[in-house]
């Protein structure tokens, strides 16, 4: 494995390529679809849920210690290392028996999802460590062109309510955050596949999800409400001042602009970023060769 140091020039890499083509085919995968929406759900799917109801578990099992500073609980070191020692033995459990090898590559992308233990912060770089793992799934043929929506709707939502679980429970950092500035603490992705659920939908605009009776009634089926509830649960004071950027974006008129704005933003301000970056892995799956020729 190799970090990459020169984060403008990480859109240029065969990484790039296959990590954006992943987001984007997502992107369209979900386009106007629901949670409720038909599909299928894999064995692979299965068994990554299974993965993390077992990191889901671990939580409860490692209860927050006592100490003096309110941020950043040691216990998530504890955690942590209860992860980096079963992480190739949990991504075992997920791959076919032919592609068994590519496990120990696959397992740090699993390992680097979930925040960083010296700091105890988590962040956008830490998320898309998540999404490269899901891409280096397909790349194997674990999962396949038709788990898309599952890869959104369960395993990825999955995902995000484990991570906010681990935030909740050790008062993790914010990992490079822009203060309101930022389009949110913690998550972007949820906020890309979830405005592409709403495209062409016949009567929720962008500025609906700052109406809190539209936010509670429809957020079991839009993952950009139910991202947006969980700010609402976590912060205080108006919504115009904690999470300036999305109160902007309320002011968007259709949801496919806010789609192609916020793909935009994600390649501008975390894939091009190098404090979100710089901890970025490449490995024989996602490669740190160019990717133009």
């Amino acid at each position: 494995f190799r970090n990459w140091k020169r984060s403008k020039l990480f859109y240029q890499l065969s990484a790039y390529a296959d990590y954006m083509g992943f987001v984007l085919t997502l992107n369209e995968g979900v386009k106007g679809k629901k949670f409720t929406s038909e599909y299928k759900v894999s064995e692979t799917v299965e068994k990554l849920l299974d993965l993390l109801g077992t990191l889901d578990r671990w939580i409860d099992e490692t209860p927050p210690v006592d100490q003096p500073s309110r941020f950043g609980n040691k216990a998530f070191r504890t955690w942590y290392a209860k992860l980096d020692q079963e992480a190739e033995a949990l991504v075992s459990t997920v791959l076919p028996a032919d592609k068994s090898a590519a496990a120990p590559e696959i397992a740090v992308y699993l390992k680097e999802s979930v925040g960083n233990a010296t700091r105890i912060d988590y962040g956008t770089g830490h998320e898309a460590a998540f999404a490269a793992f899901l891409c280096c799934l397909c790349k194997v043929g674990a999962l396949r062109v038709d788990d898309q929506l599952a890869i959104v709707f369960q395993v990825f939502n999955k995902y995000l309510t484990v991570m906010r679980k681990l935030q909740k429970t050790y008062r993790m950092e914010p990992a490079g955050s822009q203060g309101v500035w930022g389009l949110d603490d913690f998550q972007f992705l949820p906020f890309i596949w979830g405005s592409s659920q709403f495209v062409d939908h016949p009567t929720l605009e962008p500025r609906h999800f700052l109406d809190e009776r539209v936010v509670n009634e429809h957020q079991h089926e839009y993952m950009f409400l139910d991202c947006i509830k969980f700010i609402n649960e976590m912060k205080t004071g108006p919504f115009a001042e904690h999470s300036n950027q999305l109160w902007n974006i309320s002011a968007v008129p259709s949801w496919s602009k806010v789609n192609q704005g916020l793909v935009r933003m994600y390649k501008a301000e975390c894939l091009e970023k190098f404090p979100v970056i710089q901890h970025f892995k490449f490995g024989s799956l996602l490669s740190i060769q160019s990717g133009k020729p």
